[in-house]
């Protein structure tokens, strides 16, 4: 769907990679070398972003970092059409509603960093039937042409790991209006 309405491969991989995961940086070098092209195609691109004002520079020492500009009037809808894109909110409508006792969800891994890897890394939090999840994690993996890899998590192991998630800068993907009073308590 977005390849027919983006020509440029280049610029649907960095809109994937800075719009997913708002806090996501990259640099001309780092970008290509992990797209696998040119600093040229990359350098195009980020300049035509840049220039469109969806993406922010910024100068650390030599290095010139782009990430996603949140205030843009377009943020939102480009962050969502994102998720849609790799399917991200068609997961967690599904699984999350017929779980069971589901505080939080998470997305982890290489989507938390703007990485289309083909694998989706779910980390939810609460009390839910597993054999369910599995059932619905198979059906969805069909639905968006990804695998998905799940975590579930009791409160306390959360506690336990929740620095970790955030230093990693894991996506809050859904959660419940308790865990959110948590969230913005601890804030």
């Amino acid at each position: 769907m977005l390849e027919q309405l983006i020509t440029s491969k280049t610029r649907i991989k960095l809109l994937l990679k800075f719009f997913l995961n708002p806090n996501t940086q990259g640099y001309l070098r780092g970008l290509a070398e992990e797209f696998n092209e040119s600093t040229n195609s990359i350098r195009v691109e980020l300049n035509r972003l840049t220039e469109a004002d969806l993406l922010e520079s910024k100068t650390e020492g030599r290095t010139k970092v782009y990430q996603a500009n949140r205030k843009h009037a377009l943020y939102n809808e480009l962050h969502s059409i994102v998720k849609k894109f790799l399917g991200i909110d068609q997961i967690i409508e599904e699984v999350v509603k017929k779980l069971g006792n589901v505080e939080l969800a998470l997305i982890t891994g290489d989507y938390a960093n703007g990485i289309d890897s083909g694998i989706i890394d779910l980390v939810i939090v609460g009390e839910i039937d597993q054999s369910y999840l599995h059932i619905l994690v198979e059906k969805s993996e069909k639905l968006i042409h990804r695998k998905i890899r799940t975590l579930v998590l009791k409160d306390q192991e959360f506690a336990n790991l929740k620095d970790k998630f955030v230093s990693e800068r894991a996506i809050v993907a859904w959660n419940s209006e308790d865990e959110l009073a948590k969230i913005r308590k601890e804030s």
